[in-house]
């Protein structure tokens, strides 16, 4: 059966809540209207598992029967960064330089939302680079999956390899041509 594109919308709206635990949450649409499902396959289309509550989005949505669904995301912005610190270990550092680092491929080693925090490994270096839920959160993400592709700023901290900005995949590949 064709899908009907008539009932095909793009709207910018706010991520309400994601829980990638349950493969779901809802988006906040700028223009009002019933809340808008947002499916973890749509968010893994456009390359990511997880998605920061707060962060903005552009969709394209669908109406159905049970309600109104995004099933395209075309972007993400994180959610408004104020410019002090994320982490202590950054408070003596500038965050222009701190976001001037390049953006290195990388892939989760383990990642716990419980805890706070996981590490990842830059591909051909072994050390591994600690994760801080506060730094996903700010570059747009909430959680993130062991073996997942990332673009990620490093530096090298007071307790070792710091992620001061994380990419998915696709995002940072995007970026890097900007």
């Amino acid at each position: 059966m064709a899908e009907d594109l008539s009932s095909l919308q793009q709207i910018r709206g706010l991520v309400k809540w994601f829980d990638p635990t349950k493969g779901f949450g809802f988006v906040v649409s700028d223009e009002g209207g019933p809340d808008i499902l947002l499916h973890v396959n749509v968010l893994r289309n456009f390359g990511q598992s997880s998605i920061a509550d707060g962060a903005q989005v552009e969709l394209v949505t669908h109406r159905t029967e049970r309600g109104v669904q995004a099933v395209e995301v075309i972007s993400i912005t994180p959610p408004e960064r104020d410019d002090s610190p994320v982490l202590s270990d950054f408070a003596e550092m500038d965050p222009k330089a701190l976001y001037a680092e390049p953006l290195l491929p990388a892939r989760v080693k383990w990642f716990d939302k419980g805890k706070g925090f996981g590490f990842a490994n830059v591909f051909g270096r072994p050390e591994d680079v600690f994760l801080h839920v506060e730094v996903l959160r700010q570059s747009g993400l909430s959680e993130l999956q062991p073996g997942e592709a990332l673009g990620m700023r490093v530096i090298e901290g007071k307790r070792g390899r710091m992620a001061v900005e994380v990419l998915a995949w696709e995002a940072a590949l995007q970026a890097d041509q900007e």
